[in-house]
Parts: structure tokens; C-alpha cells; sequence
């Protein structure tokens, strides 16, 4: 019977050790959440909406222009979370919306075709010469109004949370099966109605 419970300790303890490294891997839980800037996250609240707005600091990089110049599609596509914490469980998603920004080169007009979804809603495609347009319109946001404050509670404390993925995507572990997040950010507020 001793044997039976040090083999249930042990398995515990093991079970405990899998788990602090898989929130220390990049991209994932509480160890991802420290030292999150490469997204930088804000938002308002107005007339009944959360008005978000978020940059991604590092995404254009010469790997994608190269990329976009070949006249391969790219596009960013960034999930927005509205979240309340809680002490002893994992974080409540109260809703989520996701962002996607795409861009598509034409070598013979040598013009970007750029185009941009909320939650599978397209806006008017644009077309552009400009490469810093273009690094603005898959970087950096303003204002979306993507949530609604009708289900929050007044004096408490709340976050939006944002990750964003890129594709062409580039796994950082050959034979990882569940896709992660490139970058990450935060913003917490107390609503206050």
C-alpha cells in the first residue's frame, strides 16, 4: 500500500512539472503574459461599445516584405479577447472578435491590393503603392469597436487580450501540433460606468 502512494505522489509530481513548462514555452499561459509588448493594446470605453486599439511593434519584417514583394499573399490575423480574471481558475472569455488584414502584391501594376475582416466582415479592398501603407494597414488599428459593455459589471476589473499570427506561418518547433500565437499583448481597465 506505501508503494501505491509514493507512485500516486510521484505521478502528481510529475504531472505538476509538465505543466510549469508548458506555461514557460512562448505563446502560452501566465509565462507568456509577463513580459508581453509586442503588441501594444489600448482601449476606451464609449456609448455602450469597447473601443479597441493595438499595434503590433515587429511584424514587418524583411522576411515579409520579401515575402509580399514576391507576390505572395500575406495576411495578419489577430484574436481579440475580452477577458475577466479570476484567483483561483483560469481567466473568463467574455468575448471575442477576430481581426484579419491581408495583403496581395501585383508585380505587373507593381500596386498592394490590401483588404481587412472583423469577425468574417470585409471592408472596401484598397489598392496602394506605398510600402508604409501597407505596413500600417496589417500593424496598427484604431478605435475598433468591438465589444459591447452590456454584460460587464460597473467598478470591476477587466482586460483585453490580443494575439496575432501571421501567415505564411513559421513554426518554431517542427512537429508542434497546435498553432500558437507569434505575439501578444494586454491592456487592463476597470469599467466604470
Amino acid at each position: 500500500m506505501r508503494g501505491r502512494a509514493w507512485s500516486i505522489v510521484a505521478s502528481v509530481g510529475a504531472f505538476a512539472g509538465l505543466m510549469a513548462v508548458l506555461l514557460l514555452l512562448p505563446g502560452s499561459g501566465a509565462g507568456a503574459a509577463a513580459g508581453d509588448d509586442d503588441i501594444t493594446v489600448r482601449s476606451l470605453t464609449r456609448d455602450g461599445r469597447i473601443l479597441v486599439s493595438f499595434r503590433l511593434n515587429s511584424a514587418f519584417t524583411d522576411d515579409l516584405r520579401e515575402a509580399i514583394r514576391s507576390g505572395l499573399p500575406a495576411s495578419i490575423t489577430y484574436d481579440v479577447f475580452l477577458r475577466r480574471g479570476t484567483a483561483l481558475w483560469f481567466d473568463r472569455t467574455l468575448a471575442r472578435a477576430t481581426v484579419t488584414a491581408g495583403v496581395r502584391y501585383d508585380n505587373l501594376t507593381r500596386q498592394h491590393q490590401l483588404s481587412r475582416t472583423i469577425d468574417g466582415r470585409g471592408e472596401e479592398p484598397r489598392m496602394t503603392e506605398d510600402e508604409e501603407v501597407v505596413r500600417a494597414w496589417l500593424t496598427d488599428f484604431k478605435l475598433l469597436p468591438l465589444f459591447t459593455t452590456g454584460s460587464l459589471e460597473p467598478n470591476a476589473e477587466y482586460y483585453v487580450k490580443v494575439g496575432a499570427r501571421t501567415r505564411p506561418r513559421v513554426n518554431r518547433f517542427l512537429f508542434w501540433p497546435w498553432e500558437q500565437e507569434a505575439a501578444t499583448g494586454y491592456h487592463r481597465f476597470t469599467f466604470v460606468q
